[in-house]
């Protein structure tokens, strides 16, 4: 990658990192507002990626090797939301009250265009330094359809099912999104790690 490249993905994950930890605190906020499962999930997972990008803008420069390492870090924090998500739904177990349909299908309507955004912008690199430009893009698409999914449970709890599960059904599958995005990062920094090394 040439220099006019690098920097042009340096404030483009920039860019990413501050939409998403942005985001992160609007989704949040409402999450525990209105007690649903899978703003929180997508929440945490706006942090997630505000840390994945993050770490990508410092990690540009660095050696093939530490770059894999840092991919297979990356797909270890892509795991932290999914366990965050099991947890508030075990909790919702235990109080099954569904959340506000129209707040969280707003949020959900919100934070899949913050979500569309990031994805379109991180496209053009998606491939270029491997492991890390990948788990970024990969998190903004799973992002994108777990929005989604947001938003038909905000619709589905609003007209035709007044229950909590709409909500956690898609929280649970945040999280098997975000571990299989974690799978397919990790296979692709430990091959970067085994080309790379000496």
């Amino acid at each position: 990658m040439d220099p006019d490249d690098n920097a042009g993905l340096r404030r483009t994950v920039r860019t990413v990192a501050f939409l998403n930890l942005g985001y992160f605190g609007i989704e949040f906020t409402v999450a525990l507002a209105i007690g649903s499962v899978a703003l929180f999930a997508d929440s945490i997972d706006f942090l997630e990626d505000a840390s994945v990008n993050f770490l990508i803008f410092f990690a540009i420069g660095w050696s093939a090797v530490r770059r894999a390492q840092v991919g297979m870090a990356l797909a270890v924090i892509l795991l932290i939301p999914g366990l965050a998500t099991l947890w508030t739904a075990w909790e919702k177990f235990n109080l099954p009250v569904p959340p506000d349909p129209t707040m969280l299908t707003l949020t959900g309507a919100g934070a899949l265009g913050i979500n569309l955004l990031c994805a379109f912008m991180l496209a053009r690199y998606r491939t270029d330094r491997g492991s890390l430009t990948r788990a970024a893009f990969l998190s903004a698409r799973n992002d994108a359809l777990a929005n989604v999914a947001i938003i038909a449970a905000g619709f589905v709890t609003a007209l035709l099912w007044r229950s909590a599960w709409p909500d956690l059904i898609v929280g649970l599958g945040i999280a098997v999104l975000n571990a299989d995005a974690a799978r397919e990062v990790w296979t692709a920094a430990r091959e970067e790690h085994r080309i790379a090394s000496p």
